[in-house]
């Protein structure tokens, strides 16, 4: 079930990028601020934002080291909760180059440019662009990927990670609602990127005017008949 009104998440979606970044000592010392402009903005229900708070209270604690090395293995180390959203699309096709240069296009016609070590399908990223767009058109951009937050969301909740908070918050300002899926196990790095790709499928339409505001689609094939700064 959808929600009825689009909200204005600007802030928020901005927050949610920033938690979603690499915990190194810059974010840590920006989480007051980050948790003063959730609670600001109040895009996002009660229950939610107490659950961020509990993640911004986690990646606070004493043991930078061991909290970095954590995002590490959660996020760098299995296509699963991969923060990289063409892995989920296209795995390690031929077609994800073609999406990128797309997505990086669309970008910069709405005036933001990449720095060369940013990757355009980085969920942060992504999510510092949707910042940018008004409530309706946010919306319609999250909804075109919010069947791989749900994806990563029950990953992450699998793992108890307290990550999980961030991709429903995604869910919901997307007007949709987390549900159950199947998460496949990863395979050890050196075997899990000759498996076929978790999601088939994505069209990425450019833009058909300057200035006019664009959807990214993310979409799913059917079946085969046998088968950062606030």
């Amino acid at each position: 079930m959808a929600f009825s009104k689009p909200v204005a998440a600007s802030t928020t979606l901005k927050v949610l990028a920033h938690l979603l970044s690499y915990p190194d000592a810059a974010l840590r010392r920006h989480l007051p601020e980050l948790r003063s402009a959730l609670q600001a903005e109040q895009a996002l229900a009660s229950a939610r934002l107490a659950e961020l708070q509990t993640l911004m209270a986690y990646l606070a604690g004493p043991d930078a080291l061991e909290i970095e090395a954590q995002y590490v293995e959660l996020f760098d180390r299995g296509r699963a909760t991969s923060l990289h959203l063409f892995e989920h699309v296209h795995g390690d096709s031929r077609d994800r180059g073609p999406a990128m240069i797309d997505l990086a296009q669309t970008y910069e016609k709405s005036g933001l440019y990449l720095g060369p070590d940013e990757m355009p399908d980085y969920l942060p990223v992504v999510l510092q662009f949707v910042s940018t767009q008004p409530p309706a058109e946010a919306r319609a951009f999250l909804g075109e990927m919010a069947h791989i937050f749900n994806a990563i969301f029950n990953a992450l909740q699998q793992r108890n990670s307290a990550y999980a908070s961030v991709l429903g918050a995604l869910i919901e300002l997307a007007g949709e609602k987390a549900h159950a899926v199947k998460v496949v196990p990863d395979e050890p790095l050196d075997t899990a990127w000759e498996e076929p790709v978790v999601f088939d499928g994505c069209s990425v339409k450019g833009q058909a005017q300057p200035g006019q505001a664009q959807t990214i689609h993310f979409a799913k094939k059917a079946p085969a008949p046998t088968g950062a700064t606030l």
